[in-house]
């Protein structure tokens, strides 16, 4: 379902290129739209899902502890927090329409010496922010859904957000209103869409305000240091586009565009793992089993050295070949693919800090220590600033590389200083032990790495002639080298010695 909605988001980021191209009116859209998909990764997946599941998981425990299945302590729960959050949310919302401009000067600070970039901006946004509401509605609801085991249903939701991007492209005339009104038609849809699944577990909320109700207080208490803690990597991202929002128009596109691709392994592997183990560490943690938490932590990190490491080197050898193939139509150009593929070179280098992130963090969440990864984010995005200052000012004061790429780099490797801390504060505590055959395991991957890599490089080519050849031989040659890498890769992994048991978790602990 995940891959499902990447595919869909693939689609969606192509069409973008397409017909809008890095222009002065997609900068400024992707703004509008990047300001509450900030918050809904931050609030909605970051602070509200990580807190809320532990004690979602931590009330159907008790009440199971006490002989009762859980369903009307869950179901009271969800009720006062889906009363709580929405009217919050609802004035967030409010403030966030009537204080447009002020939000966009404090975003995209460059749009201020741009009056058609930032009034377009500040225009979409109020159409936009609405989004916020009902995404985060939808983490409720995702949130009921992957405690109770029903992941493919909140993995799938995110399509409806991309086919109503797709409609409004294609079905319309193409214009960037129509792509605000399709991010606030997605969020209602989305939301609307897993209410009958709530209904089947018998969870359908009946919302009404609960401040006072002391589940709610928990959660509350655990999402304010979250907020920061679990959005370490957006909150660098936004630090890029602020920064790209003052270089030259395109900037904020190729960033844009060059984070999509990214994102898109991110999410199918790093992100879908993270989902999964979070409720399941939550158990753990609250049934007290410690050698079952360190073994699913170490499940997650074995799988995605296994499955991470070969998109890493696969998104940096073949930046310009995937670049071109998936962007190079309609309004976009040549010198655009080359500042993308800049990007994304950069982007790529990160791209196990950002999935580590993602993995360790529920690590803590389940356990429902939020001051850590706190301190670890703190840290994390002052180098990254630190970083971006320095690359940014030294790249514009060079040719060969464009500027936006050392925003890129800067991302990439705050994201490592962030994996590294909250790894070592894992070890620190005791409540992760690595598993056996770690070394060896290394060693045979980077082995298959190796082998993958060397026939990426001698088959893949320039970027020139990528972008003199047609749509369908990019296509099929670098369908060719994708297919082909994947074979060398696991035919490799192989004959090392990698065998199934070596990606499978064990469903509970003797």
């Amino acid at each position: 379902m995940t891959f499902l909605s990447r595919i869909l988001g693939f689609i969606r980021d192509i069409l973008f290129a397409v017909f809008f191209g890095a222009t002065a009116g997609m900068d400024a859209f992707l703004i509008a739209f990047q300001i509450p998909n900030f918050m809904r990764r931050m609030f909605a997946e970051g602070a509200f899902s990580q807190s809320f599941v532990p004690v979602l998981a931590q009330t159907r425990a008790e009440a199971q502890q006490k002989g009762t299945d859980g369903s009307a302590e869950v179901r009271e729960l969800i009720s006062v927090v889906g009363g709580t959050l929405a009217t919050i949310l609802s004035v967030l919302v409010l403030i966030g329409i009537v204080a447009a401009p002020a939000v966009i000067a404090l975003f995209a600070p460059g749009f201020l010496d741009d009056p058609f970039k930032f009034d377009t901006a500040t225009n979409l946004l109020r159409i936009t922010f609405s989004y916020l509401l009902f995404i985060s509605l939808t983490a409720l609801a995702a949130g009921v859904l992957n405690t109770y085991g029903r992941f493919a249903i909140p993995a799938v939701t995110p399509v409806w957000l991309n086919i109503c991007f797709i409609i409004a492209i294609l079905g319309f005339e193409p214009s960037v209103y129509g792509l605000a009104w399709a991010v606030f038609v997605a969020g209602v849809v989305q939301f609307a869409f897993q209410l009958p699944f709530l209904r089947s577990l018998g969870f359908l909320p009946r919302p009404r305000w609960g401040w006072r109700h002391p589940r709610v207080r928990r959660i509350i208490r655990l999402m304010l240091p979250i907020l920061f803690g679990s959005s370490v990597t957006q909150i660098s991202l936004l630090i890029g586009t602020v920064l790209a929002s003052l270089l030259i128009t395109g900037s904020v596109t190729w960033l844009y565009l060059a984070d999509r691709l990214m994102e898109f392994p991110l999410g199918i592997f790093s992100i879908a793992i993270a989902t999964v183990i979070l409720p399941t560490l939550s158990d753990r943690f609250s049934n007290s089993d410690t050698r079952a938490f360190s073994e699913t932590l170490d499940w997650a990190l074995r799988l995605l050295l296994l499955i991470g490491t070969p998109a890493m080197v696969g998104m940096f050898l073949l930046s310009g070949p995937l670049v071109a193939t998936v962007f190079f139509h309609g309004e976009m150009t040549g010198a655009d693919v080359e500042m993308i593929s800049m990007a994304l070179m950069a982007y790529s280098l990160g791209f196990m800090g950002f999935s580590l992130v993602k993995v360790l963090v529920p690590g803590f969440f389940a356990r429902q220590d939020t001051r850590t990864p706190v301190i670890c984010g703190l840290i994390a995005v002052g180098s990254t600033i630190v970083m971006n200052l320095l690359f940014v000012f030294t790249l514009l004061h060079l040719d060969a590389v464009a500027p936006h790429t050392g925003i890129a780099l800067a991302t990439s490797l705050g994201a490592f200083v962030n994996a590294g801390f909250l790894y070592w504060h894992l070890r620190k505590a005791g409540v992760y032990s690595p598993g056996a055959e770690w070394g060896l395991t290394f060693l045979r991957v980077a082995v298959a790495n190796l082998l993958m890599g060397t026939f990426l490089l001698v088959f893949h080519g320039g970027l020139a002639q990528w972008l003199e050849a047609s749509l369908l031989d990019r296509a099929v040659h670098l369908a060719g080298l994708i297919v082909g890498g994947a074979a060398i890769y696991l035919l490799a992994l192989g004959a090392l010695g990698i065998r199934p048991r070596h990606v499978i978790l064990k469903a509970t602990h003797d």
